[in-house]
């Protein structure tokens, strides 16, 4: 196959944003991880118990070796500090129209491994001639030089996401970073929210944004980590590929048993209004029925359609009325169905952010459960940056 053509360099591409062909890899250091966060924990403190995070990719460890300053510094022999590395020296961000193939040998007769995908990372093990050996996901190999860029820290920026991971039960984001601050909000533990600022890091406090409050986190009771789209091996590619077209399958069954049951029946809630069962099947079904309980209260923990939810609980009892078991966890959503570029999304696909997800309403917007100020509402899809788009038909 060959191989597709650079493309211009573009540094607009909005941080975070996931390939629909991709799973993302946290690569963080010193030790750092991202796992799912449940919901309905209880605000109950400043910090409490600490975890120990797991799942953790040290595949660029050895350049990310101060996760709160950004830097790793090299110190010579006589103990003076003589060169300061940013984070994203050493890696390589692929810049090709769909992907670049990663091969056995230096050579365009190698065997295929893998393919890095457009704005996907790589750490460059060597170079050999106009190839460089990298490592990406479980992948190792040869690309093309002019298939990928080296050492542009603000394209490296652009195409990653740094995120903040709760350690402890409950953390307070503080309108200014002063434990004397007020709370604007409270984020569960394991959950992981985006780093908008660390320029008050060496002060313990880094500036966050979680659903849609801006404020400062201590920097006691999260671990930092970046996050990119990385390589998926060509074992890797077949294993969605089959997952995709199951789940497309059980999915699209489900929701048709479920319309058939309900069909002529009244959804009623607990409420006092009258709503339309759930009918036909596809995400424009789901979308539509999502859209009828607008205006209805946002309640932290809740999973009520009508008398109260949060945004996990409104997506997961949606999908819940077509027979679609969910998490009710935001975390937890980004891996269920399949990934699909922001560019094709449609509506009834699930909308991952930082502590927050949403379902794709179209016309570029979303429905979800906002917070207690607006409820169930439309809010625009890039109010913040996308995590994933995840597609259950």
């Amino acid at each position: 196959m060959r191989q597709n053509k650079t493309k211009k360099l573009s540094y607009a591409i909005a941080a975070g944003v996931v390939l629909g062909a991709v799973s993302f890899t946290t690569l963080a250091a010193p030790v750092a991880g991202v796992v799912g966060m449940t919901s309905t924990d209880s605000a109950t403190a400043e910090a409490n118990s600490y975890s120990t995070m797991a799942g953790v990719s040290l595949t660029v460890a050895n350049i990310l070796s101060d996760a709160s300053s950004g830097k790793a510094s090299e110190v010579a022999a006589s103990g003076a500090k003589v060169v300061a590395k940013s984070i994203y020296d050493g890696i390589a961000i692929a810049q090709v129209d769909n992907y670049v193939n990663i091969r056995t040998t230096p050579s365009e007769d190698g065997d295929v491994v893998g393919k890095l995908y457009n704005n996907s990372a790589a750490t460059v093990e060597a170079t050999e001639g106009d190839w460089y050996k990298i490592t990406s996901g479980s992948c190792t190999g040869y690309v093309k030089c002019e298939f990928v860029v080296v050492g542009d820290e603000e394209l490296a920026k652009s195409v990653s996401t740094r995120l903040a991971t709760v350690t402890t039960q409950t953390l307070y984001i503080r309108e200014q970073p002063t434990t004397d601050s007020s709370v604007v909000g409270m984020i569960p533990e394991q959950d992981d929210v985006v780093v908008k600022d660390e320029s008050m890091a060496d002060s313990g406090w880094v500036q966050v944004s979680y659903q849609d409050t801006e404020g400062y986190v201590s920097l006691d009771y999260v671990e930092l980590s970046t996050k990119f789209t990385q390589a998926e091996s060509k074992e890797e590619e077949a294993a969605r590929l089959a997952k995709e077209e199951a789940e497309r399958q059980a999915a699209a069954a489900a929701a048709a048993a479920a319309a058939r049951k309900s069909s002529g029946s009244r959804y009623t809630g607990g409420s006092s209004a009258s709503y339309a069962a759930p009918s036909g099947a596809g995400g424009a079904a789901v979308a539509g029925y999502a859209a009828q309980f607008v205006g209805n209260p946002y309640v932290y923990g809740g999973s009520s359609l009508t008398n109260g939810t949060d945004c996990s609980g409104f997506v997961m009892s949606v999908y819940s009325a077509f027979g679609v078991g969910l998490p009710h966890s935001s975390a937890g959503m980004r891996s269920v169905g399949y990934g699909v570029d922001v560019n094709s999304m449609q509506p009834g696909d699930i909308v991952c952010y930082s502590g927050h997800v949403g379902i794709y309403a179209g016309n570029g917007s979303i429905v979800n459960a906002l917070n207690e100020s607006n409820g169930i509402t439309y809010t625009n899809v890039n109010y913040s940056p996308i995590l994933a788009v995840r597609r259950i038909y």
